[in-house]
């Protein structure tokens, strides 16, 4: 099958080949998935699950993705609760080989039915942005409607899907990013709008939930932004700093079916709406993550037309 594969971590995207791999076959509990349509983000290939399995071993050439949409092609021994010839998306195991590729290993509890009416593009689009979004305002930031949420990067992939959800949810929102970013933000629901190059982020006081997508000093200055009892949750590492009188909730980001169907019903209905940038044949994905302009929205990779 055709893949794409990793083996240089210094090298980042550069290193990047299209090559032919083996088939995978499925384990205990897995499903082979032929691949229609693959979501990556780049900084994947910055984590260790990329280049080593869970004992620490080589694991290169590693195939990098780990969104998907397609179809059930094969079960595994003990796989229930999906069928050959079912349509599905989800979020594949970090330290596998993932989702550029014509087929994919993956745990059956990793996935979720997609309908018929939701294209595959759409659909690898969903499960990092929507999980992500959906973990870190109800799972972990305990969201209640009526409280104001204060949302980086509100322009791309994941803040998008966090503004949208919040708002759905009955928060106010107050989005940021650099000022080309603003009417985008605006667009998928912000009520305010603060350009981290000009505006000053302080301005800005007594939020019950920061969510976070970019780190560093940014991340550091929004702790001072959280009123007492709000939470600041991140996906940026560690944080370097804690609200006066409130949480930091540091997580990763986890698959969940019922979580899955939670996001691709409102995707049916029009209550969300995907960030989508760039689509791109699998032989033209190599140059398409190699792109030298800053790229909006997120990369998809069409496996299959």
């Amino acid at each position: 099958m055709k893949a794409i594969v990793v083996t240089d971590q210094a090298a980042g995207m550069a290193g990047m080949t299209l090559t032919e791999r083996p088939e995978p076959k499925p384990a205990l509990n897995d499903v082979i998935v032929q691949v229609h349509a693959s979501g990556f983000t780049p900084g994947e290939l910055t984590w260790p699950s990329t280049w080593t399995d869970r004992l620490g071993r080589d694991r290169t050439p590693s195939i990098p993705g780990h969104e998907l949409a397609g179809v059930v092609s094969a079960l595994g021994y003990g796989t229930t609760g999906l069928s050959v010839g079912q349509r599905v998306f989800g979020l594949t195991d970090w330290n596998r080989d993932g989702t550029l590729a014509e087929y994919a290993a993956v745990e059956a509890r990793n996935l979720a039915p997609l309908p018929g009416d939701v294209d595959f593009t759409v659909g690898a689009s969903l499960p990092i942005s929507g999980l992500t979004a959906w973990q870190g305002l109800f799972v972990h930031g305990r969201f209640q409607a009526g409280q104001s949420v204060l949302v980086h990067g509100a322009a791309g992939g994941v803040g998008a899907m966090v503004t949208q959800l919040a708002r759905e949810a009955g928060a106010y929102v107050i989005g940021t990013g650099r000022a080309a970013d603003r009417q985008t933000a605006l667009d998928f629901g912000a009520q305010e709008f603060v350009d981290l190059d000009n505006d000053t982020l302080e301005d800005v006081a007594g939020v019950d939930l920061v969510f976070d997508v970019i780190g560093g000093d940014i991340q550091k200055r929004s702790a001072g932004l959280v009123r007492a009892g709000g939470t600041l949750v991140t996906i940026a590492g560690p944080p370097e700093a804690q609200p006066a009188d409130g949480l930091t909730v540091d997580f990763v980001v986890e698959a969940d079916r019922a979580q899955l169907g939670e996001v691709v019903r409102r995707i049916r209905d029009g209550r969300l709406r995907t960030n989508i940038g760039t689509v791109a044949a699998l032989d033209d994905a190599v140059a398409a993550f190699n792109r030298t302009e800053r790229i909006k929205g997120k990369t998809i990779i069409r496996v299959r037309s």
